[in-house]
C-alpha cells in the first residue's frame, strides 16, 4: 500500500446517473450547500447520493462494477467538489462473512483515500460495517461515529459505520431521534437468497425508497443493491448535519466521536460512550 495512504490494521492486498427518478432546511443552510458539488464514488444504486441531494447538494457520480466501472482508473479533477462520500465494498469486514477476506476491501479502502487526496475536498464521508479497520487521510482530522436506522425515522434496527474528515476538525453533530415501537428486522443483501423473504416494496420502503425497476437484474442481485445501500432517510440526515455544522461551532461535543452534543461538565454522552473510551484506552494499554 503506498504510504500515504493510511488504513490502520489493514494489510495491503497479494458516471452513471441513479435509476431513481422535500426540503425544510433553512435557508442559511440551505443556501450554503446548493452550489456544493459532492463526488459519490462505489455508488452502487446510490441511496446515500439520494439523501444528499435531498439536502440540496449536486451530486456527481464515480464509476461502479456494476455499471461496468472501476474506480482504480478513476482520478477526478482536485479541487472541483466540496466533499467526498461513498461506502467501499464491505463483504471482508462484515461479521456474516463465511470465507477468509481476499484483500479486495482492503484495496478499495485504499482507493476510497486516493480519491479524496486527488480530489481535495474541504470533507469526506465514508461508510462501512462495525467491523471495517479505521481510515486515516493525511490532512484531515476523522471522526468515528455510529449511527441506527432507527435513530433517523427508519422502522429497522440497522447500524453502520461512518467516518467523517475535515480539514478544520470541527466535529460533526448528529440529529439522532430514536423511532419507537416496534420494528422490522434489519434489510440485508442476503436477503434476495431466502426464501422467505420480504417483498420487493416492503425492502424498498424500508431504504426510504419506492419500489424501483432494475430490468435485466436477478432477485438476488436486486436485494444485494438495495440492502447494500444507505437509507435514503440516514443519508439525508448526515448531509443536513454536515450543511449546518457551522450552526454548532463553539458547541461541546461528546469526545467519543459520537456527534452527540454534552451540557454542563460532562465529556461524554450515554453509558455506551464510557463504555467505548473505556475499550480504547485499554487497548492502547495492551
Amino acid at each position: 500500500m503506498p504510504s500515504e495512504f493510511a488504513v490502520t490494521a489493514c494489510a495491503p492486498p497479494a458516471i452513471v446517473e441513479s435509476p431513481f427518478g422535500r426540503d425544510d432546511m433553512a435557508p442559511a443552510a440551505r443556501s450554503s450547500v446548493t452550489a456544493g458539488l459532492v463526488l459519490s464514488v462505489f455508488p452502487g444504486i446510490d441511496l446515500l447520493g439520494k439523501g444528499f441531494e435531498a439536502a440540496g447538494f449536486c451530486v456527481v457520480r464515480g464509476p461502479d462494477p456494476i455499471f461496468g466501472g472501476d474506480i482504480r482508473s478513476f482520478h477526478p479533477p482536485p479541487g472541483k467538489f466540496l466533499g467526498v462520500i461513498g461506502g467501499p465494498p464491505c463483504q471482508d469486514f462484515s461479521r456474516a462473512r463465511r470465507a477468509l477476506p481476499t484483500g479486495y476491501g482492503c484495496e478499495m479502502l485504499s482507493q476510497f483515500v486516493r480519491v479524496v487526496l486527488e480530489a481535495d475536498p474541504a470533507w469526506w464521508l465514508m461508510e462501512n460495517v462495525p467491523g471495517v479497520p479505521t481510515v486515516e487521510v493525511p490532512g484531515y482530522f476523522a471522526q468515528k461515529f455510529n449511527l441506527n436506522a432507527a435513530e433517523c425515522g427508519g422502522r429497522q434496527r440497522r447500524l453502520r459505520v461512518f467516518f467523517f474528515g475535515t480539514r478544520d476538525g470541527m466535529p460533526l453533530v448528529i440529529d439522532r431521534s430514536l423511532l419507537e415501537g416496534d420494528l422490522d428486522p434489519p434489510v440485508l443483501a442476503t436477503e434476495g437468497t431466502k426464501k422467505h423473504r420480504r417483498g420487493w416494496a416492503k425492502f424498498c420502503e424500508l431504504q426510504g425508497i419506492s419500489p424501483i425497476d432494475l430490468p435485466g437484474w436477478s432477485v438476488k442481485a436486486r436485494y444485494a443493491a438495495v440492502g447494500n445501500a444507505v437509507p435514503v432517510y440516514m443519508a439525508e440526515r448526515i448531509a443536513r448535519s454536515i450543511a449546518r455544522r457551522e450552526f454548532f461551532r463553539g458547541d461541546k461535543v461528546c469526545i467519543c466521536g459520537c456527534g452527540r452534543l454534552v451540557i454542563g461538565r460532562h465529556r461524554m454522552a450515554t453509558v455506551a460512550c464510557r463504555k467505548r473510551m473505556q475499550r480504547q484506552r485499554e487497548k492502547l494499554r495492551s
